[in-house]
C-alpha cells in the first residue's frame, strides 16, 4: 500500500450499526476496506458519467435463439464494433434460451451506445450493461 491517511467521521449510531451489519454480511474484515470500496465505486461511477474516459464492462443478453435472424443481428452488431469487443461468451441455458456475455472496452459513452444497441435488438428478452473500470487510476 502507498501512504495511508487517517480521518474521522461523525455518524449517527443507527446508521453506523446498519453499516456494520452490512459489511459483516458482505464479509469485510473492517470498516476501512468497506469505505475504500465505497469510494472506489463512486470514482468508477464518476468516470462513467464523464463519458470520455477509457472504461470496461460487460453486456449480458438473454434471448430465444429460435427468434428469426436474432443471432445473426447480434453477431452483426458485435462485428460492427469489433474494436471495442474483447470477448464474447455464449451459453445455452435450455433448449430455447441463450445467455451471451460480451466483454467491452472503450470510451464510456461509446460503450453505453453499443450496449444499448445490443440490448435494444428486437427479440432480446433481457439485457444489462455492468460497468467497471480499467483499474488504471484506482488504488
Amino acid at each position: 500500500m502507498t501512504d495511508l491517511a487517517r480521518f474521522g467521521i461523525s455518524i449517527d449510531d443507527r446508521l453506523l450499526k446498519r453499516f456494520d451489519d452490512l459489511i459483516a454480511e458482505k464479509g469485510y474484515g473492517n470498516r476501512s476496506e468497506a469505505i475504500r470500496d465505497l469510494i472506489r465505486n463512486a470514482l468508477v461511477e464518476d468516470q462513467w458519467a464523464r463519458g470520455d474516459e477509457e472504461t470496461v464492462g460487460t453486456v449480458t443478453l438473454v434471448y430465444n435463439h429460435h427468434t428469426r435472424d436474432l443471432s445473426d443481428k447480434l453477431t452483426e452488431h458485435q462485428h460492427s464494433h469489433h474494436d471495442a469487443i474483447i470477448s464474447a461468451l455464449h451459453v445455452h441455458l435450455d433448449a430455447h434460451n441463450c445467455l451471451e456475455v460480451v466483454v467491452v472496452k472503450g470510451k464510456a459513452n461509446e460503450v453505453k451506445r453499443m450496449a444499448d444497441e445490443l440490448i435494444g435488438t428486437k427479440g432480446v428478452k433481457h439485457g444489462k450493461l455492468v460497468t467497471s473500470t480499467t483499474g488504471e487510476d484506482l488504488i
